[in-house]
């Protein structure tokens, strides 16, 4: 990864195409700017096609950005289609992105075409559109099943008509990083354009598979804040920027102390919640239970922490639960200002553990000054 990564987040075009989302204009320009004031250097906001009220959506968007005083550029939506090209010539957007299928099974039974058209519509759209003065991207639907001599030759002819940027998807989520490296590493070596991944996660595998392209010479990745998507969703931005910093030595210009509260304003948004043990952003993620794990990040963070909580904003958790050990139970009651003795320690950790199996939750803290008050009083009656 000898280039710098630009991540295009498209949370506010394929992130609302997720089923039953839909952002409201305000909430759409405070994602945009959040996004922007974090270091995201493009964003997709948008389908101009789909009228009056979407173009006027995107040119809020671009106000709401341009507001912040922040360099992210905007990109639109389309079809490799004059129509589409025309709509999205009307918004306040620098690039303007042209999408046609290119495997077979897209061409013959959903558009009922050819190859040779599909070749004549990039000739013809991505000529007009570069006529413009727009940056063109060029997108390949579903590359992930088409054959990669047609790819190379669509993407060949793209670059001759004006196109700077070929967009590789993986529509359906089939590839897996190992094909990934060698289609985009293939598809690299054909052409002198930025190409962009866009990485659908229905296998689980969109971040691996981002991470495979970039590493095979991508310039662009495509991403969604929590993963948003059609279907299972895309690579999710959190999850890509954190595995090109600790996995690649890449930074791709992310303020990544400003990711989960992004996480929140776009779970708030979408009405998606984000999954307890979700990566990166996940409320457990920097919260630990087991004995054997506080006893080892007591004595140094690393031994269960891949990369400092701090890298987020965040900061780690020990939670009481079954599986605690003596020390977190004598730190938890150091915190209470409450001293326990090895067999106080022993005592309430029984106590602590039929809690957690009973309650299914850590307890609170007046929950354990109540086991200690009732072992004490227990231990009166003995006596």
């Amino acid at each position: 990864m000898s280039s710098p990564i630009v991540i295009n987040d498209t949370t506010l075009r394929d992130g609302e195409q997720t089923a039953g989302v839909a952002f409201t204009v305000p909430e759409k320009c405070a994602i945009a700017q959040a996004l922007a004031m974090a270091g995201v250097r493009e964003m997709e906001v948008g389908i101009p096609v789909m009228g009056h009220c979407e173009i006027e959506a995107i040119d809020a968007i671009a106000a709401a950005v341009e507001a912040t005083g922040c360099s992210a550029e905007l990109m639109v939506w389309g079809r490799m289609a004059m129509n589409d090209l025309a709509r999205a010539l009307e918004c306040e957007a620098d690039i303007v992105h042209l999408s046609i299928p290119v495997s077979d099974i897209h061409l013959q039974h959903k558009l009922r075409q050819t190859r040779e058209w599909a070749l004549a519509q990039v000739q013809h759209v991505v000529s007009a559109a570069a006529r413009s003065g727009r940056k063109v991207s060029m997108g390949l639907e579903d590359a992930s099943r088409a054959d990669p001599q047609f790819i190379a030759a669509v993407a060949k002819l793209g670059q001759q008509c004006g196109a700077r940027r070929v967009r590789y998807a993986d529509t359906l989520g089939v590839l897996d990083p190992f094909s990934t490296y060698e289609a985009i590493a293939r598809l690299r070596d054909e052409v002198d354009l930025e190409i962009e991944i866009h990485a659908h996660n229905d296998l689980g595998l969109a971040t691996a598979n981002t991470l495979a392209a970039l590493r095979a010479g991508a310039t662009h990745a495509n991403t969604t804040v929590n993963g948003l998507g059609e279907r299972a969703g895309n690579a999710a931005l959190e999850e890509v920027v954190m595995g090109l910093r600790h996995l690649h030595g890449a930074d791709a210009g992310i303020r990544t102390t400003a990711l989960p509260r992004i996480s929140r304003l776009v779970e708030q948004a979408s009405g998606r919640r984000v999954a307890f043990n979700k990566s990166i952003v996940g409320e457990a993620v920097f919260t630990h239970e087991s004995g054997i794990h506080t006893d080892g990040l007591a004595k140094h963070a690393a031994t269960y922490e891949g990369f400092d909580p701090a890298e987020l904003g965040r900061e780690r958790r020990v939670v009481l639960g079954k599986h605690s050990g003596s020390q977190g139970v004598r730190q938890a009651y150091a915190a209470l200002g409450i001293t326990l003795d090895d067999r106080m320690t022993a005592r309430m950790l029984d106590c602590i553990r039929e809690h957690a199996m009973r309650a299914k939750r850590a307890p609170s803290a007046d929950e354990l000054r109540a086991f200690l008050h009732e072992a004490g009083e227990a231990m009166k009656e003995l006596s």
